[in-house]
């Protein structure tokens, strides 16, 4: 499962204020959509991922089955594919890419799938991370477009110690020697190194740790597991890219909007579909106290955590059997559920 396709959107007008002349929605689908476009997916994308780092998780018997379902997966604003730093047109540029939000996001996503697809209603809405943000951001802004919700390791709004954990790592990244102040001259190794080792302290719990799970999953050893997994994954990336989906995330706010202007309750009690919101026990920065909060303001919502050590990577388990099965269960409990 490869390849990608190019939806574009010309004279887009970003929320805050600046309009792309040539904007442009990098997306892949997998199955079939039916006749009467009922079993189309809304897969989004993560921090630093791109479809194809997240399709692993499609398959026969995997928690998305393309069997039965139309799964897109959009690519996030700022991921590299997607309209970016790193190939955006003047008179942007990587020093001056403008403030993307999930607010842009969803509304280009909703555009491509009316424009292409003729979509105009989704069975389902599955997002990890970031791409749950962009879930309940949908849910919230087009509660008529959206039959159910599954948000794993999410939020609706940006939590003040989550920010802290995202200013952490903005300042790593452009700690690196080839920083202006407003862009890098140079490749930022370094940083991109060290951001790696301060992330991986973060996603994974303390428990992942204590017990060496990643000699389970092919590492020799935490030097190992820290070279060839997190530096590794960061370095494959454009350091402005990733400058910009944190600002993405640092602002994501479902109430941050002239629909709900900061009313969190009200902007959560707008979602109408039926969800699942599902934290990790062990989760550091989404974490399960956060998700019950916002969970009780949402009129059709179920919290149900993950009971894993795996922490922030619990609802991407790639390397986890027992946390996919887990992932897996509760997309086909949903599924099953009549939309409201």
């Amino acid at each position: 499962m490869s390849g990608h396709h190019r939806f574009d959107l010309r004279d887009f007008r970003l929320q805050c204020g600046v309009t792309l002349p040539d904007a442009q929605l990098t997306y892949q689908t997998y199955g079939t959509l039916n006749a009467d476009k009922s079993n189309a997916v809304l897969y989004p994308t993560s921090y630093g991922a791109q479809h194809a780092d997240t399709e692993w998780l499609i398959g026969s018997g995997r928690v998305l089955d393309p069997d039965h379902w139309f799964i897109v997966i959009p690519n996030m604003f700022g991921n590299g594919l997607s309209t970016s730093p790193s190939n955006i047109a003047a008179p942007f540029g990587p020093e001056r890419f403008p403030l993307v939000t999930h607010w842009d996001n969803v509304h280009a996503q909703r555009a491509m799938l009316a424009d292409v697809f003729g979509i105009k209603r989704l069975a389902l809405i599955y997002g990890w991370s970031m791409g749950a943000q962009q879930a309940l951001h949908w849910g919230a802004l087009f509660p008529g477009a959206v039959e159910r919700i599954v948000a794993v390791c999410g939020s609706a709004r940006t939590s003040s110690h989550n920010d802290v954990f995202l200013q952490g790592v903005q300042a790593t990244l452009t700690g690196d020697p080839h920083w202006t102040g407003t862009h890098f001259t140079a490749p930022p190794t370094r940083g991109l190194r060290a951001m790696g080792r301060v992330y991986a302290g973060w996603a994974m719990s303390q428990a992942f740790y204590r017990e060496r799970l990643y000699e389970t999953v092919g590492y020799g050893s935490l030097e190992d597991f820290l070279v060839r997994s997190w530096e590794a994954n960061f370095l494959r990336r454009d350091a402005h890219d990733l400058l910009a989906s944190l600002a993405t995330w640092r602002a994501s706010d479902i109430s941050d909007n002239d629909v709900f202007n900061g009313d969190l309750k009200a902007a959560l009690g707008a979602i109408t579909a039926r969800s699942i919101v599902m934290p990790s026990r062990t989760d550091l920065y989404f974490t399960p106290e956060d998700s019950q909060i916002e969970t009780a303001m949402m009129p059709n919502a179920e919290l149900r955590v993950i009971p894993s050590i795996w922490g922030h990577r619990a609802g991407n388990p790639a390397q986890n059997p027992q946390d996919e099965t887990f992932l897996r269960q509760s997309v086909d409990d949903i599924l099953k559920l009549q939309p409201n």
